[in-house]
């Protein structure tokens, strides 16, 4: 089981305030912050945010969520924040036949996503 994923960001003030807007409505918040890392998560922090001048390639992330609400209002949160869609809201049955996902490029471009795949 992986315990935490950190991903780099060229500007942390930035990232920070779009992660949280982005994050909020699965429960995530801001929980840990040491120099120049931030890590966010639900009760411990399990998804970090590393400034560097270094250059790198986008990744792609994706979030659990527990509804298809829930992922439709990342979607809308993670835009309102300035983050630019990759994919709206809806059912991805080529993956799963529940899987309802959304998709937004962050503010370094890269993927993330927020995934229902309770049926709820």
């Amino acid at each position: 089981m992986v315990d935490h994923v950190n991903i780099p960001v060229r500007e942390m003030e930035s990232a920070k305030r779009f992660y949280e807007a982005a994050l909020a409505p699965l429960g995530y918040r801001c929980l840990m912050r040491d120099g120049d890392a931030l890590g966010f998560g639900v009760s411990t922090w399990s998804f970090g945010l590393v400034r560097t001048d270094a250059t790198f390639p986008p990744v792609h992330i994706a979030f659990a969520a527990q509804t298809r609400e829930a992922v439709t209002a990342f979607h809308a949160a993670a835009l309102a924040a300035g983050g630019r869609d990759n994919g709206q809201p809806g059912f991805r049955r080529h993956y799963d036949p529940n899987y309802f996902a959304a998709f937004v490029l962050d503010l370094d471009g890269h993927n993330v996503e927020a995934v229902c795949r309770n049926g709820r």
